[in-house]
């Protein structure tokens, strides 16, 4: 069945007519600590659960933890839930999908999460964003930690039934953060348009995603342009749906450990080396190339990116460093992090199965060269 979207500053509406149709017992909500409350959704959507029974389960930290999805697992049974809501941001939507796709899981969820095995049993899934960033409603994979450690795990059943985006929920949002979601979803966009796994309908999502972000991104951060945040919003789900055909790169699998082991937010994180690997892949020799349709097809699309972003071979990673700068967003890690950085924390937690999707081989040596 194919998801249903519902795009626009009412379409939470839309929530009331689908739980009317499925008639749930026990309605379980994922939310955010106090996004739920300032974004103002909880203004719009407890109104419509309040003619049901609902458990809300927000006691968790952000990058999702398997002790955490334990918990939620726990009390999703322990209350018998047959449907859930997820209210949030990125870590919200993923940890709603894994309490989901895990909830009649019998052994050990830590080895479930590693091996990717799931029972196959899910509930009715509804996906509310309140950040524009992750795109995690429209994709069919979730990030856990195990040990610090990122883990993915990837399945069809994780993908939410229906998905509601309600721009004004990202109204409230901090420059701060609608500047780190926002580059997430441009680095999504960007790096599923250089991944060996890009096809025609991904790099059409991400092309979209990418002029959006761009043009309104800047926006969002330094203006608090409501419009402009509407437009990010349906970007981010945009770049969503390119990561969930073509998946993520080397920006993004350098960035997990530093969010891991340096508290830095996911999306500062990606920014850290996304414009080097601007560079870096336009620079792609036959040598040195992942993408099984050549070089020369590499380089061509990363031509036609560097016209989505008005700049040229000779200036694009300075042109997207200023971008990000313009955002007000530190990507030099000595600055970002100081004398307490190593190098070797970051190099040793690289994630492989990002980093194989990356068009162009990458040496140790250069991400050594360019985290110092």
């Amino acid at each position: 069945m194919a998801q249903i979207v519902k795009f626009g500053n009412d379409s939470v509406s839309f929530l009331k007519k689908m739980l009317s149709d499925k008639e749930p017992k026990n309605i379980f909500l994922v939310t955010g600590k106090d996004s739920f409350i300032h974004s103002g959704a909880r203004d719009k959507i407890e109104p419509i659960l309040n003619n049901y029974c609902y458990f809300r389960f927000f006691d968790f930290e952000s990058n999702p933890k398997v002790e955490d999805i334990e918990r939620g697992v726990y009390l999703f049974n322990k209350n018998k839930c047959d449907l859930i809501i997820a209210v949030g941001g990125g870590s919200v939507i993923d940890m709603a999908k894994l309490i989901n796709v895990f909830h009649s899981e019998k052994g050990k969820l830590d080895q479930a999460i590693i091996s990717n095995i799931t029972k196959g049993v899910v509930a009715p899934f509804v996906a509310i964003p309140t950040t524009s960033g992750t795109g995690s409603e429209a994709t069919h994979f979730a990030v856990s930690y195990i040990n610090k450690k990122k883990y993915s795990v990837v399945n069809n059943l994780l993908l939410p039934d229906t998905v509601l985006i309600n721009p004004s929920f990202t109204f409230t949002v901090s420059p701060y953060l609608t500047a780190v979601t926002g580059l997430d979803a441009f680095a999504q966009a960007i790096e599923s348009y250089w991944s060996v796994n890009s096809n025609n309908e991904s790099l059409e999502y991400s092309k979209k995603a990418i002029k959006l972000l761009w043009e309104n991104l800047p926006l969002a951060v330094n203006k608090n342009d409501e419009k402009a945040k509407e437009n990010i919003s349906w970007a981010s789900h945009l770049a969503g749906k390119a990561i969930n055909i073509a998946k993520t790169t080397a920006p993004h699998a350098i960035s997990y450990p530093f969010t891991s082991y340096y508290n830095i937010p996911h999306g500062h994180a990606v920014a850290l080396t996304l414009p080097s690997f601007l560079e870096f892949n336009y620079n792609i020799t036959d040598n040195d190339c992942n993408d099984k349709r050549g070089y020369a097809f590499v380089k061509k699309n990363i031509e036609d990116l560097f016209i989505l972003i008005n700049t040229d071979s000779k200036n694009s990673k300075n042109t997207l460093t200023e971008f990000i700068l313009s955002l007000g967003i530190e990507i030099n890690i000595k600055k970002l992090i100081g004398d307490n950085f190593d190098t070797k924390i970051i190099l040793d937690n690289i994630n492989a199965e990002r980093m194989k999707n990356n068009p162009r081989h990458v040496l140790l040596t250069f991400i050594n060269n360019l985290l110092k």
